[in-house]
């Protein structure tokens, strides 16, 4: 490009010394010093050029030198590889050559062994579950070691480790007998632990003055723990037996299932638990059928009073005022001069006064005979809705969410007939009073108008 930029130029200076005559000396000098320039950028020119070119095949010497060393280099990795993988089908057929040769010389024992590592994995977890457990918890590391042992292959578990598994089986077998006393960390119902004394019956439960114990497993540590609600007074009373006796035969509660009822008696919900159950509708049925009983009770209290001094009055022959006939005999004996229709008139005047006090609350606890059903009716109903409700929010795949609703539908169901029997069976023993002594002032009050009339005729 440069050397371009001079020819032209060159060419316009040339054109004008072409016309610029009078100046012809001046032009010769400055076509002398212009060649000169340009002889001089020629030079430079070739110099830079070759400056490059040698950059340039230095570059690709290296170039051709690091892809030499590339390919060397992968040429050895190739027999590297060839070399391992003749070394691993090499190793390969030494493994299957020396599993041939074990199988041959095990022979019968390899069924052994896999007899020894079944019952060692077996006998692992019937320890983490046994309360045997708590006395010896260091058989776990030995069960892992064995099983792990056999599993690999290996190894061969020696005499030793069949004997001491053998021996580990018997104790188990020995300590599944025995009741014994010893101390231990027991976590209370309110989550403080401290240094407890405990009993252990066999492998089927441990009991403390508190009651009864659960036993976990977490992690390779023991825990002991007080059972979140207690059995009945009857089976706790025999814990406290337990752990009074040094020797002789004692009562008690076992359980067989090696604690598994005891787990679902936490779970089971008390009668507080089942009335909450039914809200605010189970709670007025509770309220009502209360009301109701209390009711009934005094009533049936007080028609049996009256119904034996009526009783004593029918032997009496003076009018007693203490009860409803002596007080209908004496509106009679007030009125014996008068005529029959006005001692008729009297005594059923008497007898009508004496029938509210007879017949009082017999309505209301009518009543709540058969409200009680209908509250339980409306309670089942909200129960549903509540159901339905959680059902739109969150599906029907979690019954959990659901128990809710079922519960107190359910269960206000049951509160409701649990009040509505025993207060039919009481509204019909206190009416039944009630009739009684109503049937024996109107059976009296008809005789004394009787013998009246006979007497005037």
């Amino acid at each position: 490009m440069k050397r371009l930029t001079l020819i032209i130029a060159v060419g316009l200076l040339s054109l004008g010394f072409v016309s610029a005559n009078a100046q012809e000396e001046e032009s010769s000098r400055s076509m002398a010093d212009l060649l000169r320039l340009i002889e001089q950028g020629q030079s430079r020119d070739s110099r830079e050029s070759r400056q490059r070119e040698a950059a340039f095949a230095q570059a690709r010497n290296r170039q051709q030198s690091l892809l030499n060393q590339a390919r060397a280099d992968r040429t050895r990795q190739e027999n590297i590889s060839s070399n391992l993988e003749q070394q691993f089908e090499d190793n390969q057929q030494r493994i299957i050559t020396a599993r041939q040769a074990l199988d041959e010389r095990l022979g019968a024992l390899k069924e052994l062994f896999g007899v020894l590592q079944t019952v060692a994995g077996d006998t692992q977890g019937r320890f983490d579950d046994s309360l045997t457990n708590i006395q010896y918890p260091d058989r776990g590391a030995f069960l892992v070691e064995l099983g792990t042992k056999m599993a690999g292959a290996s190894s061969l578990a020696s005499i030793e480790d069949i004997e001491r598994l053998w021996a580990m089986l018997q104790r188990e077998i020995y300590e599944s007998g025995r009741t014994v006393r010893f101390t231990h960390l027991v976590t209370a119902a309110d989550g403080e632990q401290s240094e407890t004394e405990v009993v252990r019956i066999g492998s089927f439960n441990i009991v403390s003055d508190q009651g009864y114990l659960t036993y976990r497993m977490n992690e390779g540590q023991v825990s002991l723990r007080e059972l979140a609600r207690q059995p009945e007074g009857r089976y706790t009373s025999t814990t406290g037996d337990m752990m009074d006796a040094d020797s002789g035969v004692v009562t008690f509660g076992l359980d067989v299932t090696r604690g598994t009822i005891l787990g679902l008696l936490v779970e089971s919900p008390t009668i507080r638990d089942r009335i909450e159950q039914g809200g605010i509708v189970g709670y007025c049925i509770i309220a009502l059928g209360l009301v109701g009983l209390l009711i009934a009770i005094l009533r049936l209290i007080a028609l049996s009073g009256d119904s034996r001094r009526v009783a004593a009055q029918l032997k009496r022959d003076t009018a007693s005022a203490d009860n409803p006939l002596g007080r209908v005999l004496a509106a009679y004996e007030s009125n014996r001069d008068a005529d029959t229709e006005t001692i008729e008139l009297k005594l059923s005047e008497a007898a009508l006064k004496e029938m509210p006090g007879l017949t009082k609350g017999l309505l209301f606890i009518k009543v709540v005979s058969a409200v009680a059903p209908l509250m339980g009716l409306l309670g089942t109903v909200t129960g549903m809705i509540k159901t339905f409700q959680v059902i739109t929010l969150y599906g029907a795949g979690d019954p959990k969410m659901m128990a809710g609703g079922i519960s107190q539908a359910l269960m206000t169901t049951v509160m409701g007939l649990v009040v509505a029997i025993p207060m039919v069976l009481l509204h019909t023993v206190v009416s039944g009073q009630s009739r009684k002594i109503v049937n024996i002032l109107q059976s009296q009050s008809a005789g004394l108008v009787a013998q009246h009339s006979e007497r005037k005729g």
